[in-house]
């Protein structure tokens, strides 16, 4: 491929020179439709055309799910996370599972967004497990909310993006938005609701049946963890895997497993995690 005089001129066979023709159309069509282009995204949309699956490269790009408070149009960037999409419209729970990075939580925050915007629930809830806090919580400064805002925060960035921080906090003080520790969850039955487990692979046993049977009628569930980053107390079993391991023959539970591939951070972030990946996988042979 050449680049000059503003023109691109395509060197190779025929074959491959169409290919690369239809590929590089579809990247400026995305670019029309207000789409986003990178190195890391040009990259996974030419290997799917390299792949053969210039079919999948092509509904990748196309389908908005919502327009962020930037006015910027949020799209799956991955087939892994369009997959995810999925799972969450045709399920009423989902358990989205990947390493950090591949939009578990943003995506499960931008289809709330999309559930309250088309009126399908009345309020969004996300709740996380304190766990890094353990029972040195009373010894932190500031009162309750103080205490355990820190690991709301990124439940808050994903909502600020998605919705704006002014639209949030009105949200927020109507109580149509709660962003709370999972243990505020105990005793309540959450009706016409979209709501987030993030971060489940901290929650025990007990605390995962507890989230789960609160689900109540006309709500809707997504569950995100990382199994490989559990920060339970050594002998712990985490809630997240005991749920994966018992609820599969559950008909209207969805499943997606996000992999390296569907990160979307720094392009380092997918090879840092590949190779964590590879030596697991070595000392387990």
């Amino acid at each position: 491929m050449l680049l000059r005089d503003g023109e691109i001129i395509l060197l190779g066979e025929e074959t491959q020179v169409l290919k690369a023709e239809e590929m590089l159309k579809e990247m400026i069509r995305v670019l029309e439709n207000q789409g986003e282009l990178n190195r890391q995204r040009v990259k996974y949309i030419a290997d799917l055309f390299v792949e053969g699956n210039e079919n999948d490269a092509k509904a990748l790009m196309d389908g908005t799910v919502l327009i962020n408070a930037s006015g910027k149009p949020i799209k799956p960037k991955t087939l892994g996370q369009k997959q995810y999409l999925g799972k969450i419209e045709q399920n009423d729970l989902t358990f989205g599972i990947g390493p950090a990075g591949t939009g578990k939580t943003y995506l499960a925050v931008v289809m709330a967004a999309k559930a309250f915007k088309n009126e399908e629930v009345k309020r969004i809830i996300l709740v996380r497990p304190a766990v890094e806090a353990g029972e040195s919580l009373g010894f932190l400064p500031g009162d309750l909310k103080d205490k355990v805002d820190p690991y709301l925060r990124p439940l808050y960035d994903s909502l600020f993006d998605v919705l704006g921080v002014d639209k949030f906090q009105r949200l927020q003080e109507r109580e149509i938005i709660e962003v709370a520790p999972l243990a505020y969850m105990r005793g309540r039955t959450l009706d016409n609701a979209f709501i987030i487990l993030d971060e489940a692979q901290n929650t025990t046993i007990p605390q995962m049946k507890m989230f789960l049977t609160r689900i109540g009628y006309g709500s809707k569930a997504v569950v995100t963890g990382d199994v490989t980053q559990i920060d339970l107390p050594k002998g712990k079993v985490s809630g997240l895997n005991h749920a994966l391991e018992i609820l599969q023959d559950i008909e209207g539970i969805g499943y997606t497993h996000l992999t390296y591939k569907d990160v979307v951070r720094h392009p380092l972030v997918q090879n840092i995690i590949n190779a964590y990946e590879k030596n697991s996988q070595k000392k387990t042979d």
